[in-house]
């Protein structure tokens, strides 16, 4: 994905650059408000995490200007202030969800995929296809349907989960934890190397009906092709 951070804090910045670099994101970050709510309007961002307290326009009012301009980007708060009305009071002002520090950077991803995913299945409801499409490999989300140059796969529920997680950021890669923490739940044990035995026998379905489809970007994770 690309996402714009304004934060203001020099560490927790950077701390936010590299973590989400590593996750195979595209990260662009900016201290000031004023100058987020440019990059934000500008930019072809999928996400912005939007610190409240900031010089020169507070992120409240970055986010009343953009969903008055009609900027629909998804848009995760994180801020200190841990009250219910400073928590409501965000929400009101059009972000998408709210995280206070200090928080984990896997609640960060976590809730990063919530936002992620409520978006799409309101894009759903408002009557858009439940088809991903990504080359020639399809997926239909309310069947459970897979195809790939028009040949249909038969797919375990798990190697589903993982190529619905591939389809949703193609070209992106998709972190081992991420994997295992989405797919088999937060509780699975970090040492297993189930992921890489998953992937192993999607790739091989996948390449039954055309050339390789994942690949294993080292230290970092998967990406679809």
């Amino acid at each position: 994905m690309k996402i714009l951070v304004v934060e203001d804090e020099e560490l927790m910045a950077d701390f936010l650059r590299r973590g989400l670099t590593a996750e195979g994101h595209m990260v662009t970050v900016v201290a000031d408000g004023f100058e987020g709510q440019g990059y934000a309007m500008g930019g072809d961002f999928d996400l912005i995490l939007l610190d409240i307290m900031l010089p020169g326009k507070s992120g409240l009012d970055v986010c009343d200007s953009l969903r008055g301009s009609g900027v629909s980007t998804p848009i995760l708060m994180l801020t200190a202030l841990d009250s219910v009305p400073d928590r409501v009071k965000g929400l009101r002002h059009g972000a998408d969800d709210y995280l206070v520090k200090p928080y984990a950077f896997d609640e960060l991803l976590a809730r990063m995929d919530a936002v992620m995913r409520r978006r799409t299945r309101a894009k759903h409801e408002n009557g858009n296809p439940t088809l991903m499409e990504h080359g020639d490999i399809r997926f239909d989300r309310e069947s459970k349907q897979v195809t790939r140059a028009g040949n249909a796969l038969t797919l375990t529920a798990k190697e589903i989960g993982i190529l619905e997680l591939l389809l949703e950021r193609p070209g992106a890669v998709v972190s081992r934890e991420r994997i295992l923490n989405t797919v088999w739940g937060v509780n699975a044990d970090p040492l297993t190397n189930i992921v890489e035995v998953y992937i192993g026998r999607l790739r091989r379905k996948l390449q039954e009906h055309g050339p390789s489809a994942i690949e294993t970007v080292r230290s970092f994770g998967y990406r679809l092709l």
